[in-house]
């Protein structure tokens, strides 16, 4: 009788278990939230931010934007968070291939630790070129041109001419141009886009550092197509106005 009696005594009250169970639930509960993030963030659709004005007005500075991954077929990881270990990857199947005018975030050709955001303008087999600051591809320009209007534009200090781009695929977007820039000095020789790399341009095209100067982007470099604007902040407003440092008209747009 007196074994059973210390056998009990040292039996844990049910409350302490309760306890230790629900600690164990929450931990993997976090744990399985977390794992699905990465899954999701890697394959699905990840966050970026506009850091640069070489998308403007399309993306401005302080845009936050959602990509879409797996569309173009996602990469695996390609090395190791916060260490300098490069891994060996392979892109999912995809669902399409990217085309004229689609806004894609890419890894930067010359440092593919940065990621860029561009226009692509050409595809590969294509010839692209440009004139007198018009672009064209197979010969033809990328699209209708119509002037919309002039503005200025207090950040970069300059006036500038806005133009409404439609292409043959029916995309629409605008473009912008300083006014007073020489057009004439705008040229870009005749050049065939390799197959498998696309001719990437900002459409701010007198403020972008685009595949007129690094040249073309390789198919492995893309990470995803622009989807939509889920937050935007414009960090030229002072703090003490913060309903105006925020962009409520640009919140929940689709990127075109």
């Amino acid at each position: 009788m007196r074994e059973k009696v210390l056998q009990m005594n040292k039996t844990k009250p049910v409350s302490e278990k309760k306890g230790k169970s629900q600690v164990r639930e929450y931990t993997e509960a976090i744990l399985v939230a977390l794992l699905a993030a990465l899954v999701l963030r890697t394959f699905v659709v990840q966050a970026f931010r506009i850091p640069t004005g070489s998308m403007k007005d399309t993306l401005l500075i302080g845009d936050f934007l959602l990509v879409n991954k797996f569309v173009y077929g996602a990469r695996t990881p390609d090395g190791i968070p916060f260490l300098d270990v490069s891994l060996p990857f392979f892109r999912l199947p995809a669902f399409k291939a990217p085309g004229a005018g689609d806004i894609i975030v890419f890894k930067y050709p010359d440092d593919p630790k940065l990621d860029y955001i561009k226009r692509c303008i050409a595809i590969g087999g294509q010839t692209v070129e440009m004139r007198d600051g018009v672009v064209y591809v197979n010969d033809q320009p990328e699209g209708k041109q119509e002037f919309v209007k002039k503005e200025y534009d207090p950040e970069e200090g300059h006036y500038v001419l806005y133009y409404k781009i439609t292409t043959p695929r029916g995309k629409t977007y605008t473009i912008r141009h300083y006014e007073g820039h020489n057009l004439a000095a705008e040229n870009f020789a005749l050049r065939t886009v390799p197959e498998g790399y696309y001719f990437m341009m900002g459409d701010n095209r007198d403020n972008s550092s685009d595949s007129r100067y690094w040249g073309f982007l390789p198919a492995e470099n893309v990470v995803g197509e622009a989807m939509v604007i889920y937050w935007s902040w414009d960090k030229q407003a002072p703090l003490y106005r913060i309903f105006d440092k925020v962009r409520w008209l640009r919140i929940g747009d689709l990127i075109k």
